[in-house]
């Protein structure tokens, strides 16, 4: 099965959103669930017109990843996550996650995958949670 990799990025007024390995494949929106749709729906219209010309990955089986810069997944998780608290996870200071977000410095590929692990790990643990 192939998977679709879809890029999600914060420009000054939008998100965008486009397939990192299928060119043609784009969406944006105000926030990052608009631009999700969006993306999707650019993907079925895309589908829709090239059914003769599929690239290879869209002609059988696929699932889609959501990929997002630094910055941009430190935005929009900004209400759920605080800097202290992505702090503790992931050991990256505070101050370094806001010059992440304000773009005034680009995090090395260690701290990428730093906080990569840590919001997986948390995830995964989450993902074990039930209530009764």
């Amino acid at each position: 099965m192939e998977t679709l990799k879809i890029i999600i990025k914060k420009s000054s007024d939008y998100y965008d959103a486009y397939a990192e390995n299928c060119d043609g494949v784009y969406g944006a929106g105000n926030t990052v669930e608009e631009a999700k749709q969006n993306v999707i729906e650019g993907l079925q219209l895309f589908i829709k017109y090239n059914k003769d010309k599929l690239p290879k990955i869209l002609q059988g089986e696929y699932t889609i990843e959501y990929y997002f810069d630094t910055p941009s997944f430190l935005k929009h998780y900004s209400t759920v996550f605080t800097k202290s608290a992505l702090q503790r996870m992931t050991g990256i200071n505070q101050t370094q996650l806001t010059h992440y977000v304000s773009g005034f410095r680009k995090p090395s590929k260690r701290t990428v995958t730093k906080l990569d692990a840590a919001i997986h790990c948390l995830s995964k643990e989450l993902s074990q949670v039930h209530f009764v």
